[in-house]
């Protein structure tokens, strides 16, 4: 699955694990919903870290009214989550609106 580093990869219930839990770099992924107005605030944010990082870090959405077996998968309360996995492991979870920084910080983190 290639991505297009101009925005993020949408994900879904039925190709979750080859491209988040399989993936060859590491995935952020966002936890998010139509109706969630934080999670469109910061949209613009995750988009921009997809180009960004592109190459590096892939960049994933799910929608959780769409895809709610991931939602329960992993305990998905409160949107916008974005967790940060590596090698199929969850290495950091962010709840709720952050700012850029915070967001950028944690993947140097785990990038590093």
């Amino acid at each position: 699955m290639e991505q297009n580093y101009a925005s993020p990869l949408t994900v879904t219930e039925a190709n979750f694990d080859r491209a988040v839990l399989q993936s060859e770099t590491p995935v952020l992924v966002d936890f998010s919903a139509a109706w969630c107005g934080p999670c469109r605030a910061i949209a613009p944010v995750i988009d921009a870290l997809a180009v960004d990082y592109g190459g590096r870090l892939t960049v994933a959405t799910v929608d959780i009214d769409d895809n709610p077996g991931l939602a329960n998968r992993y305990r998905i309360r409160s949107v916008p989550t974005v967790m940060l996995m590596s090698g199929g492991e969850i290495r950091r979870v962010l709840v709720g609106a952050r700012a850029p920084r915070e967001y950028r910080e944690s993947i140097e983190d785990l990038l590093h």
